[in-house]
């Protein structure tokens, strides 16, 4: 009994409703005439999109940032190593392992420039992480329109300048991991979990490191911390420059996955349903964990998958669109307001 007790408080009460609510829907969908594999396998096809995404928070988190507002800014950067991945024609696994490459510098440079503003405003870093992921797509809609790209797949026909809102990568490496893998995306999204699989344990193990470890101790206690000789400043830059690498790559996999480039405004509300989901999987402003990312990415996921999915079959009227942006902002404002610690997920 003790065990059990032991386990709910761990967990938390709202996870439990929210996985009992999720699990609910997949019992009753056969009975309402959707497909239990197809709806687990749309659920699953939705985390391989999201979860590396979701991971890039973790870094930031752990050394006491704050919540990644400014997520778009490295979003940004893995547009950038998309669309010369494009331009220089680059195909399958060389274009998609281009792609992520070519974001990296971007990624660095964001995440330093990120890293010293954040250093600046300690305490209102969150607000400040908001309107610089805000300003950046700003920005960036504007160099979307100067920046002097060619390739016919992707500026606008009538004017022959500018890119596309919606560049198609369907010839160049849209679900190229699976291809890899000789796997089906629609059932197993094997390439994308096995992308977060290599993140989550380099993550892993960057946190067993002697940086790892003063990155903790700087979101633990920065005043021990800096007793401890640690530089604060340097290892919060670290942490954000991390953090923008891994959402560059998070949205080169999003792309092969969804097989679309999404330019100018997309990036803007991207890093909410992230911070979202790893606050429902039991993080807190200053203490993440993998198995934080992979419960929350899951529980979100399926939940805005399948309660319009399941909602729509009830009611035989089509609300699919209203039902997921009530669900989604619903459950981004439960998260944003929840006061709990983390989970003791490991």
């Amino acid at each position: 009994m003790n065990s059990i007790k032991s386990a709910i408080k761990n967990a938390g009460w709202p996870r439990i409703i929210i996985a009992l609510f999720l699990l609910s829907m997949y019992l009753i969908s056969p009975f309402i005439g959707i497909n239990l594999k197809t709806a687990l396998g749309d659920t699953l096809v939705r985390f391989g999109m999201n979860a590396i995404l979701v991971l890039s928070l973790v870094p930031m988190i752990q050394s006491g940032t704050g919540l990644n507002f400014g997520m778009p800014l490295g979003v940004e950067a893995g547009l950038l190593g998309a669309v010369i991945s494009i331009e220089l024609q680059l195909t399958g696994i060389a274009g998609f392992l281009g792609a992520m490459l070519f974001s990296i510098p971007f990624a660095l440079l964001f995440g330093w420039l990120y890293g010293h503003i954040l250093n600046k405003v300690k305490g209102g870093e969150m607000m400040i992480a908001t309107y610089i992921g805000f300003s950046s797509v700003a920005i960036m809609c504007i160099m979307w329109l100067v920046l002097p790209f060619k390739s016919q797949d992707m500026i606008w026909a009538y004017g022959g300048e500018g890119l596309r809102t919606t560049i198609s990568v369907e010839n160049y490496w849209h679900r190229v991991l699976d291809k890899v893998l000789h796997i089906p995306s629609d059932i197993l999204p094997l390439g994308e979990i096995f992308c977060f699989i290599i993140l989550g344990a380099i993550i892993w193990i960057f946190f067993r490191t002697k940086t790892g470890y003063a990155m903790k101790a700087v979101g633990t206690n920065d005043k021990f911390a800096k007793a401890t000789g640690i530089d604060i400043d340097k290892i919060r830059i670290k942490s954000v420059m991390m953090s923008t690498v891994i959402a560059a790559i998070g949205i080169v996999v999003y792309q092969q996955s969804f097989g679309f480039v999404q330019l100018y405004l997309a990036p803007f509300y991207m890093a909410f349903p992230a911070i979202a989901a790893i606050l429902i999987g039991g993080a807190s402003v200053n203490k993440a964990t993998i198995l934080n990312v992979i419960v929350g990415t899951f529980l979100f996921q399926g939940i805005l998958t399948m309660t319009p999915t399941v909602v729509n079959n009830i009611i035989q009227t089509d609300m699919s669109e209203t039902i997921r942006i009530i669900v989604s902002n619903g459950m981004i404002l439960y998260a944003l307001t929840r006061k709990e610690s983390a989970g003791s997920g490991k």
